[in-house]
């Protein structure tokens, strides 16, 4: 039986210097040297794909939450129009110091109840009505048709809504067409951020 001798400086130096070391024994170390090498090379190559699975996995997923999300854009923006002529619907009708005239009572309240339901089954699809007035003006979220001499709201809050705006999920379905202030006092957080130079004497 053959006793394995210990070589000083490990296998790749003893490879390097290439003597007193058998043939067997230097073939056998390069045997495992190269085995060493692949082994590495794999588990690289493993741990690449096995990332790129998850990356994969991940961006599937979000994408499918993304097409449950706004797979009803859509429908939706088309029944936008179905909820604007309800709007106007009830606008239109004649008032007499608020009131409705009990003539037309229950068409009313039928074409509320059509109002409600419609935003409710918005509402189960993710769509929500964007209700602005008395809000900042956000340039994300609403477009501005006119501006409105106002002394007592502060500079750039929505006075008035022209058209009502939705969103689906995360994203504007319509901005909501908006009247805004102008000529108040500006916010709080602004003139801060101008270091105060708003204040008046």
């Amino acid at each position: 039986m053959i006793q394995d001798t210990p070589v000083p400086g490990g296998v790749d130096e003893a490879l390097s210097e290439g003597e007193g070391v058998p043939a067997e024994e230097r073939a056998e170390a390069e045997a495992v040297a190269a085995l060493e090498a692949e082994r590495n090379d794999l588990k690289d190559r493993l741990m690449r794909a096995l990332a790129e699975m998850e990356n994969l996995r991940r961006r599937a997923e979000r994408e499918a939450a993304d097409a449950r999300t706004y797979a009803v854009t859509n429908f939706a923006r088309d029944m936008l129009t179905v909820a604007d002529n309800i709007r106007r619907a009830l606008e239109s009708v004649p008032r007499t110091d608020g009131a409705v005239d009990e003539a037309v009572r229950p068409l009313v309240e039928g074409i509320e109840l059509t109002e409600r339901d419609l935003l409710k089954t918005f509402g189960r699809h993710g769509v929500r009505l964007l209700e602005p007035e008395g809000s900042r003006f956000d340039p994300n979220m609403h477009q501005a048709m006119f501006e409105v001499p106002r002394d007592d709201v502060p500079s750039g809050t929505v006075v008035q809504v022209v058209q009502s705006g939705y969103a689906i999920g995360e994203r504007v379905l319509r901005p909501a067409l908006v009247g805004v202030a102008k000529g108040g006092s500006r916010p709080a957080a602004q003139a801060e951020a101008n270091g105060g130079t708003d204040r008046q004497a």
